[in-house]
Formats: structure tokens, C-alpha cells, sequence
């Protein structure tokens, strides 16, 4: 049933687009409804209503540390914080938010850091994930 009415919020809000209008005279009114469509954000998922998940034991993976420690490291050295963090992740989209594993999310808001903020190229981005792929590759 949430996920029902979850599911026909996003339509409402997908289907709304900018159009030209006058000044709206302080106060005006909108309808409820109208204003949860505005307020929600398709990709900031906090608070939304969700279908309930079971708790699976999950064993963590080498790279999924590695990333949660990059981001650590970029929050000790000061460039950015959790909060950033997190709405670099929002501002994925809900298809790359639901499509990444929950540390995918992590590593990929930071290289899109780095390279926005010029402290790595994307050709040395790429070049490391090679070098990376291959040494995985060779110790399999």
C-alpha cells in the first residue's frame, strides 16, 4: 500500500514542469497533495515510505572497506564532510541510487569529487582503475 502511494507521488512529480505563470499574492494556496508532489525529491529516498527489507548478515568485502576508508580520508584531510557525502549520493539519480551497491555509491561520488574539484584527471582516474582491474585479475 506505501509503495502504491510512493509510486503514484513520483508520477505526480515527474509530470510536473515549469511553466510560465504570474506572482502568485502572499498568501496563496495549494492543495496537500500538491504540496507533497513539490516537496518530494525522486532521489533523496530519507523518510519516504519503503516496503519492508529482511536483515541479511552480510560479509564485507575488501573494496568496500577500501572505499569507506577513501572517504574517510577525504573527510580527515578536510575536503569534504559526511553531509556532502550524502547528497553527492542523492544527486546520483534514483536509477544509479537504487542501481550501486551501497559502497559503489560511496566510491563513486568521490572520484566525481576528485575530478571536480582537479585533484585527479579522469584519464589518471581510469588508468588506476586499469591498474587495479589488473592486479585483481592476476592474483585470482
Amino acid at each position: 500500500m506505501a509503495r502504491m502511494r510512493y509510486d503514484a507521488l513520483l508520477a505526480k512529480v515527474r509530470n510536473l514542469a515549469p511553466e510560465e505563470r504570474g506572482t502568485l499574492d502572499s498568501p496563496y494556496t495549494i492543495s496537500n497533495e500538491l504540496y507533497a508532489a513539490l516537496r518530494a525529491v525522486p532521489h533523496d529516498v530519507g523518510g519516504q515510505p519503503d516496503t519492508p527489507q529482511p536483515y541479511l548478515e552480510k560479509q564485507e568485502e575488501d573494496w568496500e572497506m577500501n572505499a569507506y576508508l577513501t572517504c574517510e580520508c577525504l573527510a580527515w584531510r578536510g575536503e569534504w564532510n559526511a553531509e556532502m557525502r550524502r547528497r553527492a549520493e542523492n544527486d546520483l539519480g534514483v536509477t544509479q541510487y537504487f542501481g550501486m551497491p551501497y559502497y559503489g555509491r560511496w566510491i563513486t561520488v568521490a572520484a566525481r569529487y576528485l575530478i571536480d574539484q582537479g585533484l585527479i584527471t579522469p584519464d589518471e582516474l581510469s588508468a588506476k582503475v586499469d591498474e587495479v582491474r589488473a592486479r585483481l585479475e592476476a592474483s585470482r
